[in-house]
């Protein structure tokens, strides 16, 4: 979701499109994850970690996806309308993960959304890893 609506917005923003759509109403949660932090967590199970239970990685906090649009369509520079499509499926209501045994050894999320963002955009826009 995250690749796909920063090229979403992306697009929009050259071709100047006045707005643009993101599948659902936007109401469901997600949580959301910078790559360097889940190499940073898995890293640190490794070193820290040999019980037999899963370890859930993530930040402990979510938002509406609509939510999301929006600070994706302010780091692409997209000024536009966001529109939400009820037609196409929202999906769970909320995914968040439990993330206290994680936080309990001492680990947690340092990459704040909208830096984590950037950095994806500025990926995208050198060709994402296609032509590396």
């Amino acid at each position: 979701m995250v690749a796909a609506l920063i090229r979403r917005f992306h697009e929009a923003k050259l071709s100047g499109d006045a707005e643009v759509a993101v599948w659902g109403t936007g109401k469901p949660r997600r949580e959301f994850l910078y790559v360097d932090d889940l190499a940073d967590a898995c890293i640190f199970a490794l070193e820290h970690y040999s019980d037999e239970p899963h370890l859930n990685v993530g930040t402990g906090e979510d938002m509406t996806i609509g939510e999301f649009a929006q600070v994706v369509s302010d780091v692409v520079g997209y000024g536009g309308k966001i529109v939400f499509d009820p037609s196409r499926p929202d999906g769970m209501p909320r995914k968040l993960l439990d993330v206290s045994r994680m936080k309990a050894m001492g680990w947690k999320a340092t990459t704040p959304l909208y830096h984590g963002l950037r950095q994806a955009y500025a990926d995208f826009l050198r060709g994402g890893g296609r032509s590396r």
